[in-house]
């Protein structure tokens, strides 16, 4: 067959990725960074553009765990989610759990005993002072500085042995429970905790001898990944990115909630919003962490942990094998779950990387009909773009690892 005179001629096929910023010049290389980059965290893409060496603009994507942990939440009973609560931010599981179930909490009208109050207020911290020194030591690694790593890193692990010791599981702890904990404290938990602190202080004191007046720490950090408080609050930050440029923001003192208003502590901020001052702000925020367990380690009064209400604590096995009002208040707590009041609530905690909120809708049954997590590493991800624009393509995985954002939290 002979060859049409006028052949078919196909438009060329679109670049998915140049496509991500419109038109472009002709003199630039846009590349991916991610997903699969040890640096961003498993499924985070970064598409730049680069100008040699430059970064003209960038892409951030954060990607899909495909856990779907909001609509998952609504077919669990209110107990059953604690797990998944703890897996949103598995560097501080705990600030997670308590922030849960104090919404829960509060729809039910529950105050929770005084013992417990102190308790989680101390863990929170606890796990606080355990995810920046991750977030530090990971930041630090990725500039080749592995002593300091290798010193926090060090505690970090000592940190979760302890809290195993507590709480039976590392890591991903599912220790909080609505009205209360899932136990106490055993016998010589709280001496330990004093010896990790002594331990802690000792290896931060060599990391700031080490890096603090470091010459190329601070060529690498200083004025790198900058952003003003302006634009920070445009884009919703919150905790140690927000207050790296100036702004004294923390829901600790602003709206303190558990024990957080009897007790003294500051709060550290920066001046430039750049990636020097946020690794100081976290390193200046795990000193006044230690600070305040150690005030705490001296308030904690005795008493039970768990509030006396059938309709969300379960009954002590004891009574659970011995008689039949706590077996059948146990089975149905299991099997249906507590009847939440119908209501809404919105309970915001300082986490470890900003605001960690929890919206919760009750229509008065055993599940809930709607869990939203406000998760500070979501937001923080659709701003990301302003501290990698106009950088170096190396300065990428520093900037990046200053915000630390956690995939957990990224997934709805």
């Amino acid at each position: 067959m002979p060859l049409s005179a006028n052949p078919v001629i196909l438009p060329p096929i679109a670049n998915p990725v140049r496509a991500a910023f419109g038109p472009s010049r002709d003199d630039t290389v846009v590349v991916n960074i991610g997903p699969s980059h040890p640096a961003t965290h498993g499924t985070v893409q970064i598409i730049a553009e680069l100008d040699g060496e430059k970064v003209l603009r960038t892409d951030v994507h954060c990607g899909y765990l495909h856990r779907g942990f909001e609509k998952e939440c609504e077919d669990h009973t209110w107990h059953n989610l604690i797990p998944y609560v703890d897996r949103l931010n598995y560097c501080s599981a705990l600030i997670n759990n308590f922030a849960y179930c104090d919404g829960v909490e509060q729809l039910m009208g529950i105050e929770i005993t005084p013992r417990t109050k102190y308790l989680r207020t101390l863990l929170s911290e606890y796990s606080r002072l355990a995810d920046h020194l991750t977030c530090v030591a990971a930041s630090l690694m990725e500039l080749g500085a592995m002593t300091a790593f290798l010193y926090l890193v060090t505690v970090r692990d000592s940190m979760y042995e302890h809290l195993a010791a507590l709480t039976g599981a590392r890591v991903t702890y599912s220790y909080g429970r609505i009205g209360g904990l899932a136990a106490d404290v055993p016998d010589g938990w709280f001496k330990r905790l004093g010896e990790i602190l002594r331990d802690y202080e000792q290896y931060a004191e060599r990391v700031h001898g080490l890096v603090d007046r470091n010459r190329i720490f601070i060529d690498r950090l200083r004025n790198v990944g900058t952003i003003n408080t302006a634009d920070a609050l445009h884009w919703g930050f919150t905790g140690p990115v927000l207050r790296s440029t100036g702004a004294k923001r923390d829901l600790r003192k602003d709206t303190p909630y558990l024990a957080y208003a009897e007790l003294d502590f500051d709060v550290p901020v920066g001046i430039f919003g750049d990636n020097y001052d946020r690794y100081y702000v976290r390193m200046r925020e795990m000193d006044e962490s230690v600070y305040m367990i150690r005030q705490l380690m001296d308030m904690i009064p005795d008493g039970p942990i768990n509030v006396d209400d059938r309709r969300c604590v379960f009954p002590e096995k004891q009574l659970v094998y011995s008689e039949i009002e706590s077996l059948i208040n146990h089975f149905k707590l299991v099997m249906e779950g507590p009847a939440v009041p119908a209501g809404d609530a919105y309970v915001a905690h300082e986490g470890a990387n900003g605001e960690l909120g929890f919206y919760i809708v009750s229509t008065g049954e055993g599940v809930p009909y709607k869990v939203h997590v406000r998760s500070p590493s979501f937001v923080h991800m659709g701003g990301a773009h302003r501290m990698l624009d106009g950088y170096q393509l190396a300065d990428i995985v520093t900037s990046f690892g200053s915000i630390n954002m956690i995939g957990g939290e990224c997934d709805r």
